[in-house]
């Protein structure tokens, strides 16, 4: 597999034009080169190309998504910063697909569970991950609808975005909200949920007191507990029946979970090891849809390898500044201005700190400028509520 990425690479560098026809062979070099890489991941599985192209396979396009996006290029933010990433991750609570009807019934309005916008810094030092809060209201635009009509834009609860015009909708509501560009993004379902946990040998947790949620259908004892798929997903879905029952907690709860699971795959060495690594993109990418230039083993693996050697303490997981909406206490609003300090830093490519809630930290923190300068920015970082991926440990 190496040789034919050696090939590629020569043949490129063999050519003796000018011009734009060394400036086309570059270009397709390059593409194998990239192509080469991405092989040599799963090759270690067994199969080659057989296994990239399953893999490859295994996503779906979000191709009507791109087209809607297109159409509205001209009013959506520039990216200021070269290199830095910002990818939209949507978890859908569709009960449509293999594994996702016992779930409840499908009602043919598909909302967005979880949605999760991730800053990776242009260096690949650190990783931001924010939680936008469902119950948020926010002005959505005027969307393309599944029957091809257009709703009217509309004040509303977040996640009605992707229930009226799907993830092209979600992600001009988040722009709007942010002002920050959405340069890819990923829907994954339950069933992909509980896969790519399993895949991973399951994830440790430390609970401080037991479970019994018959609607979670999760019965657990306090303490370190090891979670497979099926009880990870009650874990980080339930709501009303653990801890206060409010939307915060669940946020929080989540994200202790994905910084477990980002230290599993690290500590495990997955992200470097190909015997590894394709059990669980296989599970991952089996019930993913993505945007065209990510929805590809290629594209998913350009992702990891951004990823992989981000420190655990520098992969950091906070939720937007809320509070309780002004009209309505099951809602929430913004807390300006820390919400838009935190929407500015991110669309600078500049750093954030994030702190532990205890007394004098509350739970929406209060984006002060309160730490230190950090790689080198001359201002001070604001620090919010939060954590690592280091802290999810039992104390």
């Amino acid at each position: 597999m190496t040789d034919s990425v050696g090939k590629a690479l020569g043949s490129g560098l063999g050519a003796s034009a000018t011009g734009e026809g060394v400036r086309r062979r570059r270009r397709r070099w390059a593409k194998r080169a990239a192509l080469g890489l991405a092989v040599l991941v799963v090759a270690g599985a067994g199969g080659g190309w057989a296994v990239y192209a399953k893999l490859s396979n295994n996503i779906t396009a979000d191709d009507a998504a791109a087209r809607e996006l297109e159409q509205y290029e001209r009013e959506r933010p520039t990216a200021p910063v070269r290199g830095a990433q910002n990818i939209l991750l949507i978890g859908s609570d569709t009960r449509a697909g293999d594994g996702n009807a016992q779930y409840g019934r499908d009602l043919g309005s598909e909302r967005s569970d979880t949605t999760i916008l991730l800053h990776l810094a242009a260096n690949r030092r650190s990783a931001t991950a924010v939680s936008l809060p469902r119950d948020l209201m926010v002005d959505i635009p005027g969307c393309r609808q599944s029957d091809g009509s257009r709703s009217e834009p509309v004040f509303a609860m977040f996640n009605h975005a992707f229930q009226v015009g799907g993830s092209a909708c979600t992600i001009r509501t988040v722009e709007k909200l942010t002002g920050i560009r959405i340069d890819h993004h990923v829907v994954v379902d339950f069933s992909g949920f509980k896969e790519m946990v399993d895949a991973v040998d399951g994830v440790q947790v430390c609970l401080k007191e037991p479970i019994d949620d018959k609607a979670a259908r999760l019965k657990l004892p306090a303490g370190r507990v090891g979670l497979n798929g099926e009880q990870a997903l009650g874990y980080v879905r339930a709501r009303k029946s653990l801890g206060d029952g409010s939307d915060t907690e669940r946020m929080e709860r989540q994200q202790r979970f994905l910084a477990a699971l980002v230290d599993k795959m690290q500590s495990n060495d997955v992200l470097l090891n190909p015997s590894k690594l394709y059990p669980v993109l296989d599970a991952a990418t089996s019930s993913l849809t993505a945007d065209p230039e990510l929805a590809s083993l290629r594209g998913m693996y350009q992702l990891v390898r951004g990823l992989r050697d981000i420190p655990t303490e520098r992969v950091q997981f906070l939720t937007v500044p809320r509070e309780s909406y002004v009209y309505d206490s099951n809602r929430d609003q913004l807390v300006e201005p820390e919400a838009e300090k935190l929407f500015a830093r991110l669309r600078a490519d500049r750093p954030v700190a994030v702190a532990r809630n205890t007394p004098g930290n509350g739970p929406e923190a209060d984006g002060k400028d309160n730490s230190s300068p950090a790689n080198g920015d001359p201002s001070p970082a604001p620090t919010f509520h939060g954590n690592t991926a280091a802290e999810h440990t039992c104390e």
